[in-house]
């Protein structure tokens, strides 16, 4: 039986939100105790809010694909542009980038697309425009993850703010090792999340502009090396 999992990343607007909640709720029944007990219904108010905020911070399990040479989506959403990228973005080469983008309706948790190692996480400062927008990626806050995979192939994840999102959690460490899968942080409230590789690694892509993806569980990319193998 599935498990109803809420995210560690939630903690801070869990507590916000629940008193909140609780201080509402003590109002309205205060009221209905002075005003008459019909009022009591608009307690569907706060616990509705409350329901919402869970289900935002949904954070289901998931089993990424065993095969090597597959990178899964880092993002729930649908895929907004799959554009090539020279050399001078943050892979340091030439390569695809497939960028993805989170409506608040979205499961917000991201994840690693391969087994890596973390090299660096750099986070930039800067607007909050639509994160449907492609020039939302270069302009607005966000969190480049810098990773080395397997043949030490170079990986970029980067998590971008978005109009509504103003908060982005990156739980990485440098040198950390990383499974096909892991959760490696999330952003609040409607986003983009994108995802570089190189060249040299783009055996097929497996999607396409406007289709919806899981994070782990969607393959994205298959490698070079998987190609071979199909072939």
């Amino acid at each position: 039986m599935a498990t109803f999992r809420i995210s560690p990343y939630a903690r801070r607007e869990l507590a916000v939100c629940a008193a909140a909640a609780t201080a509402l709720s003590a109002l309205i029944a205060v009221a209905a105790w002075r005003f008459g007990w019909g009022l009591l219904g608009l307690l569907a108010v706060p616990l509705g809010l409350w329901g919402c905020v869970l289900w935002f911070f949904r954070d289901p399990q998931r089993e990424s694909p065993a095969d090597t040479g597959l990178l899964v989506s880092p993002a729930d959403g649908r895929v907004a542009d799959i554009t090539a990228i020279g050399p001078d973005g943050p892979l340091g080469a030439e390569g695809l980038k497939i960028g993805i983008f989170m409506s608040i309706l979205d499961v917000h948790v991201n994840r690693c697309p391969e087994a890596a190692t973390v090299v660096r996480v750099e986070h930039c400062d800067g607007a909050f425009l639509d994160a449907r927008r492609a020039e939302a990626a270069e302009r607005n806050e966000s969190a480049t993850i810098l990773m080395t995979a397997r043949g030490g192939h170079p990986l970029v994840v980067r998590q971008v703010a978005g109009r509504i999102a103003r908060r982005i959690v990156t739980d990485l460490s440098e040198g950390q090792s990383l499974a096909r899968g892991q959760r490696v942080g999330m952003i609040k409230f409607g986003s983009r999340v994108e995802l570089m590789v190189p060249r040299d690694l783009v055996g097929r892509v497996c999607v396409s502009v406007g289709q919806r993806v899981l994070a782990g569980r969607t393959v994205l990319v298959a490698s070079t090396e998987q190609g071979r193998r199909d072939g």
